[in-house]
């Protein structure tokens, strides 16, 4: 197992699902670990302590160290007091998992103003809000001359790297996530600090009306669906030995992991002169006679009994 013994982790989100996962796997490794959730409905309503606190007293069972944080990831002033309560708690910040999410499902012509916003806001403005103030109490210990080796690990969605019918908040928010994790770790990388994402599937709240109709596997059977198959992913990438492994975003499917490739140049149409539409347009119809399909969503989807797949 990966020592994170002497580290301290926020995890958000962590009262239910994968983030709960994700913070005990780190206090099994030896991680103190801020147990952040706001508490509220699937679809961002209402707070509720009682989640966050259960999974700290799951924590202190396993005789590991843990507080809960109800601050609300996409307020900027509540990240910054969530990064500060790690420091003030546990004397320092080494790990931080993005995880917090909800949903506000809607085909794009149906979908409102505030569904929309309150997406953007938990998901993306929730990984940038964290982030942006870990990242400076990392650049301060770095520029003091401390060897640091810091960690995020973001949350991105197949939903938001393939697609997916009826959530175009929520996938353009994780596809964003994808991009900021890129950037992050280009800019983030001088001060020892390591970015990543993942893009999970499994059986939570989130994720009910997907998944809930699959046979669950008969006792004793791997469950490919199971939160937990997450979290030996985040721990891995928590550890010292992984400092050199940054800007990636890693596709989880029970015991597979798939290394997700950046956009690339792809397909070139050249010439040595300005394209004329009509000419261009023939490219385009000879190229792509079918049009382009979203192999690796076709790919996912299969395994999943031919679901759109919605998860978090």
């Amino acid at each position: 197992m990966a020592n994170l013994a002497g580290k301290v982790a926020i995890v958000t989100g962590a009262g239910r699902g994968i983030g709960r996962e994700h913070a005990l796997a780190l206090a099994r490794a030896g991680a103190k670990v801020v147990v952040n959730d706001l508490g509220a409905s699937l679809t961002g309503e209402g707070a509720d302590e009682t989640p966050a606190q259960q999974v700290v007293t799951e924590i202190e069972q396993l005789r590991g160290a843990a507080v809960a944080d109800g601050e609300n990831v996409a307020d900027f002033d509540g990240a910054r007091r969530m990064v500060q309560r790690a420091i003030d708690t546990f004397g320092r910040l080494d790990i931080l998992v993005n995880n917090a999410g909800i949903t506000r499902d809607r085909m794009l012509v149906n979908m409102t103003e505030d569904e929309w916003d309150a997406v953007i806001a938990v998901h993306l403005k929730g990984h940038f809000a964290p982030t942006r103030h870990a990242a400076a109490h990392w650049r301060e210990r770095s520029k003091a001359g401390e060897a640091v080796r810091a960690r995020v690990v973001n949350t991105s969605s197949p939903s938001g790297v393939f697609g997916n019918v009826g959530q175009a908040n929520y996938g353009a928010a994780k596809a964003a996530i994808a991009g900021f994790t890129l950037i992050a770790a280009q800019e983030l990388q001088r001060y020892g600090v390591t970015v990543n994402c993942i893009a999970p599937n499994a059986r939570t709240r989130m994720t009910e009306e997907t998944f809930g109709d699959l046979p669950p596997p008969e006792e004793g059977e791997f469950d490919p669906l199971d939160p937990a198959n997450m979290s030996p992913l985040v721990v891995a990438l928590a550890a010292d030995e992984a400092q050199d492994i940054t800007g990636q975003c890693f596709f989880v499917w029970g015991g597979s992991i798939n290394v997700l490739r950046p956009w690339d140049a792809g397909e070139l149409f050249a010439k040595e002169d300005r394209w004329d539409a009509d000419e261009l347009l023939a490219q385009l119809k000879d190229r792509f006679p079918d049009g382009v399909a979203p192999q690796g969503m076709v790919a996912m989807m299969s395994k999943a009994g031919g679901r759109s797949m919605r998860v978090g």
